[in-house]
């Protein structure tokens, strides 16, 4: 518990602290509310529109999942095929790299163009931006299986399957995880870039609203709900690898 509060306390120290500068400063100088609103008055208005925003908050959520489970599993799958066909992997591997300096707000106009309004253009934004962490991570960590390990798994007899159920994919889980954190983060970011190119709902399209009415503090509210449904994901999936890899945790 003293461990656990020893590296909680800094970062709620230091959050603190900069939220008295932001406080002070915008007394200090005066600064009108539409181009920068204290913190008081964004945590005001995060209460009083609380059940306004709850509906697109669940409306992200919804498609962050969705978005999430989907590009996970493509990272997963790309991920395995290139490990199991080396070929593949030589010839993929390049391309796979260069596919992420297209930015993805460039790609979102076109999906829309292509797969209209709906929630499949959104998924695929999602998609587009979780997949990569995911599937270098993996790579990565079935790259670093134990070579002793697996020569003397072969000398016994074991088969490829046994090899890589039993030793190169336990091997791989830490780094695997480690991708999905940061996918778990890019879900959200992704989710907020396709609703803003075209949706009803979503935290996204409530930037947008407040944005055009010049509600700084609701745009603010919108981001501290983004932060927190990163938040949320990684506490997921950290969850869930605490529970997955037991003989991983530090004593």
């Amino acid at each position: 518990m003293k461990s656990m509060w020893s590296s909680i306390w800094p970062p709620v120290v230091a959050v603190i602290f900069l939220l008295t500068v932001w406080q002070t400063a915008v007394w200090l100088f005066d600064i009108e509310p539409f181009i920068l609103p204290p913190p008081s008055a964004i945590g005001l208005e995060a209460i009083n529109g609380a059940s306004g925003l709850m509906q697109h908050t669940l409306a992200t959520l919804q498609l962050t999942l969705v978005g999430f489970t989907i590009g996970t599993a493509t990272g997963l799958v790309l991920s395995l095929t290139l490990h199991i066909i080396p070929f593949l992997k030589t010839a993929l591997y390049p391309l796979l790299i260069l596919s992420q300096n297209v930015p993805t707000i460039a790609l979102a106009p076109l999906l829309m163009i292509w797969f209209g309004f709906g929630m499949l253009p959104k998924v695929i934004v999602i998609t587009l931006v979780c997949f990569f962490p995911v599937a270098v991570a993996a790579l990565d960590g079935l790259a670093r299986t134990d070579r002793t390990m697996m020569n003397y798994m072969q000398m016994t007899g074991a088969t490829s399957w046994q090899i890589f159920s039993k030793l190169e994919l336990p091997h791989a889980l830490p780094s695997i995880f480690s991708g999905l954190r940061i996918a778990a983060t890019y879900s959200v970011m992704g989710a907020v870039i396709g609703e803003w190119i075209g949706s009803d709902r979503g935290i996204g399209y409530y930037m947008l609203l407040q944005k055009s009415g010049y509600r700084t503090d609701r745009v603010f509210v919108a981001i501290l709900v983004i932060v927190l449904l990163s938040l949320l994901m990684v506490a997921l999936i950290t969850w869930l690898e605490k529970k997955l890899i037991r003989w991983n945790q530090k004593a």
